[in-house]
């Protein structure tokens, strides 16, 4: 679904991404894990369109999409998420909904005058879409609640409704379970789950969770200072050395573990 070819990001001196290679492939919930700094929102971002590469090359489904934007990769089917989710805050779980889909026939004034009928009907069809991902995510309770007062989690749950508005191929979620309850998180991986399995979507996430990541993901892919270091299955990565060094054993040694 998603091959990355020798890409690089460079800020001035920095390396953020040094000559990355890997492949997402289609039907897969891949992990994306490593320290702070890594390079892993970067990498996100290179891929989603709002960074352009120093050098290298990105493929979805085999079409070359390097540099292209962002809003173009949306409506191939590419979305990203962020750590912070960025809901409209004063509209309703089911406004910010109605909002996602793209070439509105009612955004064009001419069309208000002489196609209302097209617009009616296309409002009633994304109507129902709405109402059949608010069911599928099971958050109803929350359709008319105004997105600002959302807990973190239940933003998050937001986001992944939004991928569903425009049918998305590959989403690449970035920190999906961070600041969220045990609750909420796992409705979250239930939902993504049922997303890959039962829609066909192809996931990558950043996350530091390994339990969330060893139930969801594999492969796992772990980057550190800019680079792959390795990749693998979830057992396979928690018992590589490499990792425990890089990743692991920093974050143990950070909470005082021996």
């Amino acid at each position: 679904m998603i091959k990355v070819k020798d890409i690089s990001k460079h800020f001035g001196g920095i390396k953020a991404v040094d000559n990355v290679t890997l492949q997402i492939k289609k039907g897969t919930i891949t992990g994306l894990i490593g320290p702070n700094g890594a390079g892993k929102s970067t990498l996100f971002n290179l891929i989603a369109g709002f960074y352009k590469p120093t050098s290298g090359e990105i493929y979805l489904e085999g079409e070359d999409i390097t540099g292209q934007d962002a809003h173009q990769l949306f409506h191939k089917g590419l979305l990203r998420t962020f750590q912070i989710a960025h809901p409209f805050p004063t509209l309703t779980v089911f406004e910010n909904l109605m909002m996602v889909p793209g070439n509105q026939l009612g955004e064009k004034i001419i069309n208000t005058w002489f196609r209302r009928r097209q617009i009616k009907e296309q409002e009633n069809t994304l109507k129902k879409k709405a109402e059949d991902v608010i069911r599928f995510l099971n958050i109803s309770h929350l359709k008319n609640e105004k997105a600002g007062r959302l807990s973190g989690g239940q933003k998050k749950l937001l986001e992944l409704a939004r991928t569903m508005m425009v049918d998305a191929k590959v989403v690449l979620l970035d920190e999906v379970g961070a600041g969220v309850n045990q609750t909420l998180l796992r409705q979250i991986g239930e939902a993504i789950i049922r997303l890959n399995s039962e829609h066909g979507y192809t996931f990558c996430m950043i996350e530091h969770d390994m339990d969330f990541i060893s139930k969801l993901c594999d492969p796992v892919i772990v980057l550190a200072n800019g680079r792959i270091l390795t990749q693998g299955t979830p057992d396979n990565i928690k018992s590589n050395p490499q990792v425990i060094e890089a990743y692991l054993g920093r974050k143990n040694k950070e909470k005082g573990s021996p």
